[in-house]
């Protein structure tokens, strides 16, 4: 495994986390009322965190909305049980998204946030958080109440580091900027959707990032598994989560997207890899990009994704693969 500071903080991350979302309940149901069958609950999530650990992962990724809580609960007995010290590992988490039906249980208002951090380290049976993100933009609250209250958090112990996720550049410069103006804690990283399929943040976000110091720990790496080459244009190729996945049919499925993924076929027989590991150590050598976050329901798909580390793409792949790409509009869910 290799380990990277996140942007210019001291923190040290492993170059690929593992994404916990996968983990929870089946009965989770997102906000257009999909269920997720393919999620596994705590006794198959188990070992999925002592393989991370196995293979070096010290980066986990996770959120208070995920099977509304229980996932930080799974996360949080995991880690315990499998690190012998706190400092060993490097916990995310995210707060905004709603948590119940009353009108202060969502948002970045100052009342969610302490809120929700308190809430979360109960969950995760943890002291602090080494990152905690807001998981959206909150138009409702100004963005000066939202840093003011995450600066306290930080203060008062409960986290160590501040990042954000899906959000537009514009927004992530004006919370940076008014960080700054007050000498409040400043964001260090950003978690947004990017991928072969999908990299609109190319144009704006990533230049920010470079320009800030802000590491970059990618969603979505392997674009919902659409660079696996097994969708089809009728929508109905591909695994069982593929197929009811409204989310990706909206985002990907163009004509281009397909041949993208053709190409990523190709360059992984080339190198003898598999497509995850093309796809991924494609985003593994983009500037400014420290961790993806990858998700897994099979342990031998996150062995894979781990030799991807060792693949290194010649200009002529990186060409190849980028090379069909058609501008999207922006994304953020």
């Amino acid at each position: 495994m290799e380990y990277a500071n996140l942007g210019r903080a001291g923190l040290k991350v492993s170059r690929i986390g593992l994404g916990t979302m996968t983990f929870g309940s089946r009965k989770w149901r997102d906000s257009k009322g999909q269920t997720r069958d393919w999620i596994l609950e705590e006794n198959g999530a188990r070992p999925f965190f002592r393989k991370a650990m196995e293979l070096g992962i010290n980066f986990f990724d996770t959120a208070n909305a995920y099977s509304q809580g229980l996932c930080e609960e799974i996360t949080g007995r995991a880690l315990k049980e499998l690190f012998a010290s706190r400092d060993e590992f490097v916990l995310a988490t995210k707060v905004c998204q709603p948590m119940g039906e009353k009108p202060n249980q969502r948002g970045l208002s100052r009342k969610h946030i302490l809120d929700g951090i308190d809430a979360s380290l109960r969950r995760l049976g943890l002291d602090y958080v080494d990152l905690y993100q807001i998981h959206w933009w909150d138009a409702t609250t100004p963005i000066e109440e939202t840093l003011d209250a995450l600066n306290d958090v930080v203060r008062a112990g409960k986290v160590r580091y501040l990042g954000a996720s899906n959000t537009y550049a514009w927004q992530l410069a004006k919370a940076l900027f008014t960080a700054d103006l007050h000498g409040w804690t400043r964001f260090v990283s950003i978690q947004n959707q990017y991928n072969l399929i999908y990299r609109e943040e190319e144009r704006e976000m990533i230049p920010l990032c470079l320009d800030q110091g802000i590491g970059v720990i990618p969603w979505s790496s392997l674009a919902r598994g659409f660079v696996m080459g097994n969708r089809s244009p009728d929508r109905n190729g591909g695994t069982a989560r593929a197929k009811g996945d409204a989310v990706a049919h909206s985002m990907y499925y163009q004509k281009a997207d397909f041949i993208i993924a053709d190409r990523v076929g190709e360059v992984a027989e080339r190198a003898n890899a598999s497509r995850a590991q093309v796809a991924l150590a494609w985003i593994l050598q983009k500037p400014g990009v420290t961790a993806p976050i990858v998700g897994a329901t099979k342990l031998e798909h996150l062995q894979d994704l781990v030799k991807a580390l060792d693949l290194k793409l010649t200009t002529q792949d990186v060409a190849h693969l980028e090379e069909p790409y058609e501008p999207k509009r922006i994304l953020r869910m």
